[in-house]
């Protein structure tokens, strides 16, 4: 089973030495930082699988280095560490782009627990094919780097969240992927958010690439669970 990567940027050495510590234990492979010029060196040199991340640092803020990651890399895990109690704060950084946040002093058993967490999650949608080839079903071809399909119905420009819902649900094929799941995937928003947003995108999806969107037999619907993508349907 392949390490998760981890890079880990604080500046107070005897957190960083003692997360460094217990990070290796549980088997992750750690790149430490101490500075923002230095993280995001070392995050040009990835790749990594989770950053986890001090908000104040000697040489900028914390938020500035999650707002460029998370430029550079929609799909990261990324867990601010903060000994700042402002609520603000915590939602300022949550609006640039971190997946979730502890207060100093934290307890390091939660710490774990939200590391192995979202590794889990963020394997649930990472693709396990390259964007760079095409991705076919039925009579479908779906571009993913260039946001372009062909189709039973005409040729087809995705916009971009059309294209990472594809994304996630290629990379799950055959795995039924709950609301919670595809909100946070795809639009980043908190697993309790009520909208209709994602129902519309299916709607849409199965007009696309379906031969009766009334009857789909590749984007499906899985009753009090969510939605399952199926890339070639049992026949019957």
């Amino acid at each position: 089973m392949k390490q998760a990567r981890i890079l880990l940027v604080e500046d107070e050495t005897h957190i960083a030495q003692g997360l460094i510590f217990n990070l290796e234990l549980e088997g992750y492979l750690v790149n430490h930082a101490e500075t923002g010029a230095d993280a995001m060196q070392a995050f040009s040199n990835g790749p990594h699988d989770l950053v986890i991340l001090d908000l104040m640092l000697p040489d900028c803020h914390g938020i500035d280095l999650c707002r460029q990651m998370r430029k550079a890399a929609s799909q990261l895990p990324i867990l601010m560490l903060t000994a700042l109690g402002e609520e603000q704060d915590r939602i300022k950084g949550l609006k640039e782009g971190a997946d979730d946040y502890l207060s100093k002093p934290f307890s390091l058993d939660e710490l774990l627990l939200r590391v192995r967490g979202m590794l889990r999650r963020s394997a649930w949608y990472q693709p396990t094919y390259s964007k760079e080839e095409d991705y076919l079903f039925s009579d479908n071809r779906i571009d993913l780097k260039n946001l372009e399909a062909v189709t039973a119905n005409g040729n087809i420009h995705l916009t971009e969240l059309e294209g990472r819902m594809l994304e996630t649900f290629f990379a799950c094929e055959g795995e039924t992927l709950t609301r919670a799941v595809l909100l946070k995937s795809v639009w980043g928003m908190a697993e309790d958010t009520e909208t209709r947003t994602l129902d519309n995108f299916i709607v849409r999806l199965r007009k696309y690439f379906e031969v009766d969107p009334t009857k789909p037999k590749h984007f499906l619907t899985v009753r009090g669970r969510g939605y399952r993508f199926v890339r070639e349907p049992e026949q019957k």
